[in-house]
């Protein structure tokens, strides 16, 4: 027999929610049959009064008392549960049952013990762990020297009043622990939200600064070449359509989460952004990737990007030089990309967006990010492993 799939679907809608309030008539019927079971020690109350035996005053009295007590019992448990009052609150409604309890018992008879119990419920509900614990015990002691001025045994309800008490101390904390993991799911998703957020800011910024310095870049040649080449002009044109082109299905890529730049593709792109900027660029041939991980490929092509972004956007420089280096050190094998200019310019006032999204990326493959001004330029350089993990090295 198969399981059907919506099951697991419907199941939910079918449990009764600990510690919120119902959410539909289903739910609400539920919870008053609860409260309805737990008020079942009040039938001895009722009866007495309703026996006749006390005068019109005590009826009265006690009448008004009893409602007093269910009021406040029902407000503190059903209440408070969930949706916690604040403490004072809760002090207050306890020692109104603290009072009700012993005089109503002492004033109307024995039949009245049962409201102990309910104030055992309330304390073990309400009540921190340590100050339940002495509550509890003293509900029952309290219970015992009422129940003496009516010459009563209440052997069981001896027994009864801390095993319920201390058992609304679970169910307390079960409801207390609850509604932190319902918190505390809500924190995980949020910062889950916020960490694709960054992700997919940091994917934005990477692929639209480099696609868009490199069209503004060409706009401004084709507009200085416009009067007297008119077909360089045409060219740069034509180059724009095919970079905006490309940055579109880039864009496309990285919202989908597929996108993974190849360190190849990356290289040949930088030769000619840098070439169409006016910079001498020395870039190295096909690379020599071997059992690089796609992720540290992925990482080390993401840097290149943001440094020849940089280097045409703020340096200044009419030299780059690119190196792509394998090296060996204690932690394993490395692959290790180094770009550096002769420019002055830069923002020199720390860490852009693009360098602190860099190190979060290289960071995550177990890279690391330099960069920093040198003698005559400036120098970024990038390192992932070269191996994936789990493989160890040669040593140095």
């Amino acid at each position: 027999m198969t399981e059907d799939p919506r099951a697991g679907e419907r199941r939910p809608e079918h449990q009764v929610r600990i510690g919120q309030g119902p959410r539909n008539r289903r739910e609400l019927v539920v919870k008053v049959l609860w409260i309805g079971i737990w008020l079942v020690f009040l039938s001895a109350p009722v009866q007495d009064l309703a026996s006749g035996r006390h005068t019109v005053g005590a009826t009265v009295a006690g009448g008004i008392g009893l409602a007093a007590f269910v009021t406040a019992y029902l407000t503190l448990v059903f209440r408070n549960i969930g949706r916690p009052f604040t403490p004072r609150v809760v002090l207050s409604l306890l020692a109104v049952l603290g009072v009700l309890a012993p005089l109503l018992t002492f004033t109307l008879g024995g039949a009245w013990l049962g409201l102990f119990i309910y104030l055992s419920v309330a304390c073990g509900a309400t009540l921190p762990v340590r100050a339940a614990f002495w509550a509890i015990p003293g509900a029952t002691v309290a219970m015992f020297l009422v129940g003496l001025r009516w010459h009563e045994k209440p052997d069981e309800s001896l027994l009864l009043v801390p095993m319920i008490g201390f058992a609304m101390v679970g169910v307390g904390q079960l409801v207390r622990t609850t509604v932190e993991l319902r918190k505390a799911r809500e924190t995980v998703a949020h910062l889950a939200a916020n960490e694709e957020r960054l992700r997919l800011a940091r994917d934005l910024h990477d692929l639209l600064g480099h696609s868009l310095s490199l069209i503004t870049l060409k706009s401004e040649l084709a507009g200085r070449m416009l009067p007297d080449h008119p077909d360089k002009a045409a060219q740069q044109v034509a180059d724009i359509e095919q970079v905006s082109r490309q940055a579109l299905v880039d864009v496309r890529e990285a919202v989908t989460g597929y996108r993974r730049p190849r360190l190849a593709a990356e290289l040949a792109g930088t030769q000619v952004a840098l070439t169409a900027a006016g910079v001498s660029a020395e870039v190295p041939a096909e690379p020599d990737l071997g059992d690089v991980p796609e992720e540290s490929e992925s990482a080390l092509a993401w840097a290149l990007r943001e440094a020849v972004t940089n280097v045409v956007r703020h340096s200044g420089a009419d030299r780059c030089l690119v190196r792509l280096t394998h090296r060996q050190s204690l932690d394993g094998a490395m692959l290790e990309l180094s770009v550096e200019d002769n420019g002055s310019g830069g923002s020199g006032g720390g860490p852009g967006n693009g360098l602190t999204g860099l190190t979060e990326r290289l960071e995550k493959v177990g890279g690391s990010l330099e960069a920093g001004r040198i003698k005559h330029g400036f120098r970024l350089v990038a390192r992932v492993p070269a191996a994936p993990s789990g493989h160890v090295g040669s040593g140095a």
